[in-house]
């Protein structure tokens, strides 16, 4: 990503409603899809500037990696954990068969190879260890978010599942998330092609709609085991080694 993203990541992740809701949905899909204990390792993989591991400290032993410097940095002071540097899919010096969970939270969709970097995270996972990723949905929702942020693709379900499955993993779990919100983010997307409206205003939203948005974006952490949700703005999937 670019420094300017990486730098916005760490002023809004504490606050913003998309890291705070995201954060308690993905709490909720690790405690209702994998059995993990106290002393279960978990493994961020991309852990950006860290906002996170504390929550998923709440599930385990945690460990972590980061390929750019002054968000591996950041991360490591906001965690106290000793963030390593790694790149997927080749430069990880982590060893195999290590982890009960590996966590990837939008991170997939940045990485030129994404089929070749969840076979080495596979096989950094123990034999009966998940993975657990959020990764943007919906391309025909292509957006100057998207290319301010780097991303290579936004994925269908369709085509989520079938990487798991090319790469080797059983029992997956695909869904929409972030569907709430999805008919604004459409309108959005539309004034911004008809020239209506700027993008990269990500950081003056008004406190009041960053109240308001995360109310409701949180409403699916409740949800996520009661309710398929026909399309989102984002896709989870959950899978076994």
């Amino acid at each position: 990503m670019e420094r300017e993203a990486y730098d916005l990541m760490e002023r809004q992740e504490a606050t913003h409603w998309w890291f705070v809701a995201r954060r308690k949905i993905v709490s909720a899909l690790i405690a209702r899809e994998v059995p993990l204990i106290a002393s279960s390792r978990i493994l961020e993989a991309g852990c950006g500037t860290g906002g996170n591991l504390d929550m998923l400290k709440s599930h385990g032993s945690v460990a972590a990696f980061e390929f750019d410097p002054d968000a591996r940095f950041v991360a490591q002071t906001k965690s106290g954990l000793d963030i390593l540097p790694g790149a997927l899919p080749d430069c990880i010096d982590i060893e195999d068969a290590q982890f009960d969970m590996i966590a990837i939270l939008d991170v997939l969709e940045h990485l030129d190879k994404d089929d070749a970097s969840l076979e080495t995270l596979k096989r950094k996972l123990k034999s009966d260890g998940s993975i657990i990723m959020t990764v943007p949905a919906v391309p025909w929702l292509w957006s100057d978010h998207d290319v301010i942020h780097h991303h290579k693709r936004r994925y269908t379900r369709h085509q989520l599942k079938s990487l798991l499955e090319k790469t080797g993993f059983k029992n997956i779990r695909v869904g929409y998330f972030n569907s709430f919100l999805f008919p604004l983010a459409v309108v959005d997307r539309a004034l911004r092609a008809w020239g209506l409206r700027q993008g990269g205003t990500e950081g003056a939203l008004n406190p009041r709609f960053n109240r308001l948005f995360e109310r409701i974006f949180s409403l699916e952490a409740t949800l996520i085991d009661k309710v398929r949700f026909p399309i989102g703005l984002s896709l989870y999937a959950v899978a076994t080694k």
